[in-house]
């Protein structure tokens, strides 16, 4: 982003009477991702820009694309617009980047090589050293903070202890940055991540109905209505979203580790009486009516099943969930997820939308008036 603002690729630009104020060119920035060697042909350069799409890096400017195209369209970096999703996960990791710049640019940094057992590691520091630091820098007031700082960014994988062994302590443990922020990565690395099941797939996923205590020996129950067109789905936890990467330090999640029976998913097939189009839904006098459910995620889940696109419909509510609490009913369609407007959406796009944002859900749904 920083580079396309300096090679002046993203700047203000006019179209149909209008400015649009920091954005790009979609086919110039192809060109460019070849012409400085971040992407070998034009199918790489849009994979890869799909890929900051999904990860709601990058959006058209007007939303009405849900996919990157290779064309004179317009679009920008969310960090532009202020319609970056600032997670708790994204924030700990911003606050562990400036922390390692800090501490990277400071003569007589507590930054070193150390050795333990006979193993040499980098950027190594003692966790009581660390929190000397913090507190004498105002990064926090009291050493219980400075603690629970370490705490947070060992649980989102920024740091570590040497040996995988320890939480973060206010001791002479020896501890090391795990992410290396001054490492320049080339986009294609991007590609070659290790990719987790889809959301749909994972047992992850909010868009999986659960059972609210379960009889012994039964870890599965039916969708809300008596419909032989959905199959039983099994009952599934929400978890971190640092839990989908697949990381085996034991302390990369807060949560305790859980065991999940497969997953089956519910049958395609439509709940809806009859396909409905966006401009249906829109047009003056149309019989439906808009509603604001706040859901307030539990401890297994939000309870419903999103399926379709544009615009997408809940298939079935967990009738002992949160979603059910809060007036959400089958069919309704959604139009809105914490305030972005989907229905030009699929549902994998809306469950990445959900999975990556509160805990306390708003969504506007349209109703059919009946």
């Amino acid at each position: 982003r920083l580079r396309l603002h300096d090679g002046k690729l993203i700047k203000d630009r006019r179209y149909h009477l209008r400015t649009y104020p920091n954005c790009f060119v979609a086919k110039e920035l192809t060109d460019w991702l070849i012409d400085h060697k971040e992407a070998p042909d034009r199918e790489t350069g849009i994979r890869l820009m799909q890929k900051l799409m999904d990860h709601y890096i990058i959006h058209h400017v007007c939303d009405e694309h849900s996919d990157y195209k290779d064309a004179k369209l317009l679009y920008r970096f969310r960090k532009d617009d202020g319609t970056f999703p600032l997670s708790k996960d994204v924030k700990v990791f911003m606050r562990g980047q400036s922390l390692y710049e800090k501490l990277v640019s400071t003569e007589e940094s507590i930054l070193k090589v150390r050795e333990e057992n006979s193993v040499k590691y980098q950027r190594t520091f003692l966790g009581c050293e660390m929190v000397d630091w913090l507190v004498q820098e105002g990064e926090a007031e009291n050493r219980k903070e400075a603690v629970e700082l370490g705490r947070a960014l060992l649980e989102h994988g920024i740091v570590q202890h040497v040996s995988n062994r320890h939480h973060f302590f206010d001791s002479d443990i020896l501890y090391q940055f795990w992410t290396n922020f001054r490492r320049r990565r080339r986009l294609t690395e991007l590609l070659n991540e290790n990719s987790s099941r889809s959301l749909s797939e994972s047992p992850d996923s909010p868009f999986c109905l659960r059972k609210l205590n379960p009889d012994p020996g039964n870890t599965s129950f039916l969708s809300v209505q008596t419909n032989k067109e959905i199959k039983i789905v099994s009952a599934v936890r929400r978890s971190s979203i640092t839990s989908l990467s697949g990381n085996s330090n034991p302390y990369f999640s807060p949560t305790p580790t859980l065991v999940f029976p497969p997953v089956a998913e519910c049958n395609p097939k439509s709940v809806l009486k009859r396909p409905v189009t966006n401009e249906e839904l829109l047009s003056p006098g149309a019989p439906y009516v808009k509603k604001t459910l706040t859901i307030v995620g539990d401890a297994v889940g939000w309870g419903f099943v999103v399926r379709g696109g544009r615009p997408c419909h809940i298939q079935a509510v967990d009738p002992g969930g949160p979603a059910a609490a809060a007036g959400m009913k089958v069919c309704q369609f959604v139009f809105s997820v914490n305030g972005m407007y989907v229905l030009h959406l699929d549902y994998q796009t809306i469950s990445s939308l959900i999975m990556t944002g509160p805990r306390t859900l708003v969504m506007e749904v349209m109703e059919a008036i009946e």
